[in-house]
């Protein structure tokens, strides 16, 4: 029962010094003006998706927004093209892996797929059979580019 009496205490020490435990520091300015020209490339290459995609599938889908788009299918293909929105810090390879599978209509997405889309985002995609397409314009990272000019990451997908 003492052990258990020390335990809380010693909880409720660290519970109350927490707050002023040493934080790592943010890098900051420093940081920010290094790579500041690696970003704005990258949110360049955001703006638009344009992506030949080579792999097994059957798939469709058009996008006018988030709130108005829809997909149907399968497929899981390998691209080369612009990559388009990252949606997080990431390199953006011109090549890689690419699957969706499911079914999408607005905002009840069924789907399972390893790309992110801008909620802004208008395009669309076919899969038939070995060969695919996939198209979109991606307005959010336009808008995060334009911010990014004065530091401001609206995507926070900056390094």
């Amino acid at each position: 029962m003492k052990k258990t009496g020390r335990a809380i205490i010693l909880c409720a020490i660290v519970s109350l010094l927490l707050p002023f435990a040493p934080q790592p520091a943010e890098a900051g300015i420093i940081k920010s003006i290094v790579l500041y020209l690696p970003n704005r490339v990258f949110d360049v290459l955001d703006i638009v998706r344009l992506r030949l995609r080579i792999g097994p599938g059957l798939s469709a889908g058009v996008s006018a927004t988030e709130a108005a788009d829809v997909f149907i299918g399968s497929h899981t293909s390998i691209y080369a093209g612009l990559r388009g929105s990252r949606g997080k810090p990431q390199i953006p390879w011109p090549c890689g892996v690419e699957n969706r599978s499911g079914a999408e209509l607005s905002v009840i997405d069924e789907t399972q797929s390893n790309v992110y889309s801008d909620p802004l985002g208008c395009g669309a995609q076919a899969q038939v059979g070995i060969i695919g397409l996939n198209v979109m314009f991606n307005l959010y990272d336009m808008l995060d580019l334009l911010t990014g000019f004065a530091l401001i990451d609206i995507a926070k997908d900056d390094f």
